[in-house]
């Protein structure tokens, strides 16, 4: 064991969570992770509804590579059977099925980008289907008889659902318990999860000891809002940064966020020291302690060399207000009466469609040779040379011949 004081493992654990069920429990598997020399086992459950993690993940990705640093086993669990029924959880409406090939190619994607936080050499993948799928109608009916309808619909986000008349399947009810089945499945001694997974997580406890296991902690942490400062950090509400961002993307979407919301960052996300978060906000100027937070996360997934070059390349596109020497260059076709729009579409490699491009003009988004261009029907200079500006982050070089 990295550390043999269950006390100051218990500090560690700590930091960043929101809430332990139960601390004494916790307390006690720990002394007796030591006295046994045998690392606990720390379950957290990813459904891989959508190809990328974001830094909302990160928070319990680092809380798992912290247990790893402490010496115990994480179970990393790919919920390829969950996905296809979907988290009932905070959602008003029923989440739409996804089919399972869809479910098997973002989960190769987590595979991949998990271990940039997490230790590999003490990680377990697993998928939940490998137990899931052996069960039987029997089955299902025995674990489907641990809860009742009426506690089910203790939950929030059922109850307002149940009030609006808002459907409410079957199938979301057998959710919860089928993720309870995963922790007795893996035997887990503790599992993280987010404030908004409190019904799931307990009902784990419950069906351990239904299964006559010791009951595993619930360790809470943070929803993490995203970069509009307002909403849960999620890829559908665009106001998120993803683990495979660039750099320069990750470091600049990092230097969005507001100066309030920078501090949260830092809380759950940076590995500083609380008196040092402390002596930054008290002596730093705003400006300079985003931007070491913007080199910490962006270090995090692309190491630190990567990370101040991203640092140097937004000082120079955004608070020098140059367009910088390394403009991506393109070549277009000759021909008078090319629109703002007609531009962007055939320059872009960010915007994903001519809607999204018309969106980003109409906002002010565009300039063409320093000049913003709000009109996307408005007809460009006619010039053999300009330097295009989309959205924050893109500089291209366009030659027309």
């Amino acid at each position: 064991m990295a550390s043999k004081d269950p006390q100051k493992q218990l500090e560690i654990i700590k930091r960043g969570a929101e809430e332990i069920i139960a601390e004494e429990e916790l307390i006690a598997k720990l002394q007796k992770s030591v006295n046994r020399k045998v690392p606990l086992r720390i379950k957290a459950g990813f459904d891989p509804t959508a190809p990328d993690l974001h830094l909302g993940h990160c928070i319990l990705l680092k809380k798992l590579r912290e247990f790893q640093d402490l010496g115990h086993t994480v179970i990393f669990l790919i919920g390829d059977f969950t996905a296809t029924i979907g988290d009932p959880s905070g959602q008003t409406v029923a989440r739409p099925p996804l089919a399972h090939e869809e479910v098997i190619e973002n989960a190769k994607t987590y595979e991949r980008q998990v271990f940039k936080i997490l230790n590999k050499d003490k990680t377990e993948v697993v998928f939940n289907s490998n137990w899931l799928k052996e069960m039987n109608a029997e089955d299902l009916l025995r674990l489907a008889s641990l809860e009742n309808v009426a506690r089910m619909l203790e939950r929030d986000d059922f109850q307002d659902r149940y009030r609006s008349g808002s459907p409410i399947t079957i199938k979301e009810f057998l959710y919860p318990l089928i993720q309870a089945f995963d922790s007795v499945s893996l035997k887990a001694d503790v599992e993280l999860g987010g404030t908004d997974q409190r019904f799931n997580l307990l009902l784990g406890r419950d069906v351990q000891r239904h299964f006559k296991q010791e009951p595993q902690v619930a360790i809470f942490l943070p929803i993490l809002e995203g970069t509009d400062g307002v909403k849960k950090m999620s890829k559908s509400l665009g106001n998120y940064i993803a683990i495979e961002d660039s750099p320069e993307d990750v470091y600049g979407k990092a230097m969005s966020i507001s100066d309030d919301l920078m501090w949260k960052y830092y809380d759950l996300l940076s590995s500083r020291t609380r008196n040092e978060i402390n002596e930054i906000k008290s002596k730093s100027h705003p400006m300079d302690a985003k931007k070491n937070l913007a080199t910490e996360i962006t270090s995090l997934f692309h190491g630190k060399e990567k990370a101040f070059r991203a640092q140097k390349d937004f000082e120079i596109k955004f608070s020098d207000r140059l367009f910088p020497d390394d403009g991506r260059e393109i070549t277009l076709p000759k021909k008078n009466g090319i629109t703002v729009l007609e531009l962007i579409a055939n320059s872009s490699q960010r915007l994903k469609s001519k809607s999204e491009a018309k969106r980003l003009i109409e906002q002010g988004g565009v300039s063409i040779d320093g000049k913003k261009f709000t009109d996307p029907n408005s007809v460009i200079p006619e010039r053999d040379f300009i330097r295009l500006k989309i959205g924050k982050r893109e500089f291209v070089n366009v030659r027309f011949m």
